[in-house]
């Protein structure tokens, strides 16, 4: 551990007895000075990551390390009593499980400085087999606690522990596996954090009225609430939860990021501590080398030129919001309040939805952590004609809902959703929250109610689809990355989505002609994908470019063209085995069409870091253009 600037060997490897309910001066003084050394590290290391601009989530593990280093030294006192593993569903916590990794030996301490980056094997969510020492797959958030039900099932005699936040208990998995845990008396102890911040605000203001504790205690759980800043209290109910007979809520209120200047308390911490902030703390703390350290740590820069596309740069998934602002603003407010309601998930900054609350906040209703009840409160609401529900979530979370959209569907909902982050580009938190398996939305029999997917290549198509189709009866779904993406040129070097273009759904366009075969993209792909065009027609080899805008309808024009040329190569971010690559053979078989056919796409785990994704799963430029070679022969 000596390379690493925080000396990671001063901590205590303590012992605990859960048969003793108090502390000891020594012990007491052992866990303060672990505590203070443990969150020093976090601040720092997770710094690095906002220095290379991956992100970091400071907040969450650096709250709630007093409870565990709690229980690392009860693990190391009995450990025949527990399943010694710091199972949390709140996966962003990750630096939890990277640094206690490091405590327990798995890798060393200066692999930390390489939070979040690409091929560090350290993601933004613990991957079990993925990362040395960790031991679990968290996912998404509040997914954790069934699973754990399922460890205690396997393990009567053992306690267990989960992880969790006044935000993970928003999920409706949770209520769920409170109940089994009751019914079944699960030996599960709930650690849980509950400091009043999630992404976009406060609990206690926009759901006014719930309380983690009392919801717990109304599904029959033990709750014992407490200052999760009190350490003789802290470990005195986390003790008592042990000793008590079936599942026990351990509920630990305090501010967020306690005691970092800047950002206790505040949303701000939910994320990453930024390098400014992280410095001072550092500084104040005594911890000169780490911050020298930090302030040496440099982002990596993508410094390819994509041919055919602008120098300029939007993202989509802030163009949306804008785009639905032009559109309310040609309403009165009685029409806005009467015909649209914007149901939020507590990430309108990520989905642009909070460009709509700014404009207009009387049609917006910020919300939890709760996708698929608020999705439908926004069908329900767009259950009349004229009505429109709007949603908006991550991709990712898009799995969650399956049945929620096909009620909306068989009730002939009105729902305009949009689902950023999606695909796998700039996505640091890595494999569980790629957005690639979209086309899920689509599960309607052909007879079905309307539903589109749609997922524009560029800002100023972006801007046109959702102009487009606002009004469209049944349910739409706009797509959107994390990353920003380049304007689309034409031939002549002009906007290709600009001046007087009109969207039209369910039609493909031809971005560039060819004779030799064609590439056929939608959004994040589309920009690498004619650059890869661009630099084989420098070749000598004449390929074509189709977007496909609207993903799941066949234009049976565009398709007879490619159809008939020497070859089709589907490029897309989505997943292999169920994008839009896994059916287009079938279409064009299905109209007696054969040419060269391939498909590259999402296809393994996650390399973490941003723009890197792309290479890693050879999808880049350079990818489609190897494909390209090996469908000529």
């Amino acid at each position: 551990m000596s390379k690493f600037p925080i000396d990671l060997g001063a901590y205590q490897r303590i012992t605990l007895d859960a048969s003793v309910p108090t502390l000891t001066a020594e012990l007491r003084a052992s866990l303060k000075a672990n505590i203070q050394l443990l969150r020093d590290a976090i601040v720092f290391f997770t710094a690095t990551g906002a220095a290379r601009g991956v992100g970091g989530h400071t907040g969450g593990p650096y709250d709630t390390v007093p409870e565990v280093v709690i229980l690392d030294a009860l693990f190391r006192g009995s450990a025949e009593k527990y399943v010694p593993i710091f199972f949390d569903e709140a996966g962003h916590r990750v630096a939890t499980q990277y640094i206690m990794s490091v405590l327990n030996g798995d890798m060393p301490a200066e692999k930390l400085t390489e939070y979040r980056a690409a091929h560090s094997h350290l993601p933004g969510h613990p991957e079990l087999g993925f990362t040395p020492g960790v031991k679990f797959s968290s996912g998404r958030l509040g997914h954790m606690w069934p699973y754990v039900n399922g460890v205690a099932l396997a393990h009567t005699s053992k306690t267990v522990f989960c992880l969790g936040s006044d935000g993970s208990q928003q999920e409706g998995d949770d209520a769920e596996a409170a109940r089994l845990a009751v019914a079944q008396n699960l030996n599960v102890k709930l650690i849980i954090d509950d400091n009043d911040v999630t992404i976009a605000g406060h609990p206690s203001v926009y759901l006014k009225g719930t309380s983690t504790a009392k919801t717990l205690a109304g599904h029959g759980l033990t709750v014992l609430e407490g200052d999760g800043e009190d350490l003789d209290d802290l470990y005195k109910r986390i003790v008592t939860a042990i000793n008590t007979d079936g599942p026990v809520a351990v509920i630990n209120h305090r501010p967020m990021c306690p005691g970092i200047v800047g950002l206790e308390g505040s949303t701000h911490g939910h994320d990453v501590v930024s390098v400014k902030v992280a410095l001072e703390y550092l500084e104040t703390r005594g911890h000169q080398a780490a911050a020298d350290f930090l302030r040496e740590v440099k982002a990596p820069k993508n410094e390819d030129v994509f041919l055919g596309s602008s120098d300029k740069w939007d993202a989509n998934r802030n163009v949306f919001g804008d785009a639905v602002v032009g559109v309310l603003s040609k309403l009165s407010e009685a029409e806005r309040k009467e015909k649209v309601r914007v149901v939020d998930s507590d990430l309108e900054g990520s989905c642009g939805l909070h460009k709509i609350h700014t404009a207009y906040p009387e049609t917006f209703i910020s919300s939890g952590i709760m996708e698929r009840g608020n999705f439908s409160a926004a069908a329900g609401f767009g259950m009349e004609a004229g009505k429109q529900g709007i949603f908006g979530t991550f991709a990712a979370f898009l799995e969650m809902l399956m049945s929620e959209i096909t009620m909306a569907r068989l009730n002939n909902s009105n729902v305009l959703s949009h689902f950023s982050h999606s695909g796998i580009d700039d996505m640091a938190d890595n494999t569980c929250h790629f957005g690639i398996n979209n086309f899920f939305a689509d599960n309607g029999l052909d007879d079905a109610y309307a539903t589109n997917l749609y997922f524009p290549a560029d800002p100023l198509q972006m801007k046109a689809v959702v102009e487009k189709i606002f009004f469209d009866p049944g349910l739409r779904f706009v797509f959107s990355t994390r990353s920003k993406v380049p304007t689309i040129l034409d031939t002549n070097g002009n906007d290709f989505f600009g001046g007087d273009y009109k969207f039209v759904p369910g039609k493909d366009e031809v971005i560039r002609e060819g004779t030799d075969g064609y590439i056929v993209a939608f959004g994040e792909s589309l920009y690498r994908a004619l650059d890869a065009v661009e630099r084989l027609k420098k070749e000598g080899i004449n390929i074509g470019l189709i977007n496909k805008p609207t993903l799941n309808v066949i234009d049976e024009e565009t398709l007879a063209k490619i159809g008939k040329s020497p070859l089709v190569l589907v490029v897309e971010s989505f997943n292999r085995k169920t994008g839009l690559g896994s059916r287009f053979g079938s279409w064009l078989l299905e109209r007696g069409l054969t040419p060269k056919f391939a498909h590259i796409a999402t296809h393994k785990e996650g390399c973490g870091g941003l723009w890197e994704q792309f290479p890693h799963q050879g999808i880049d430029p350079n990818g489609i253009i190897a494909k390209i070679k090996e469908l000529r022969g």
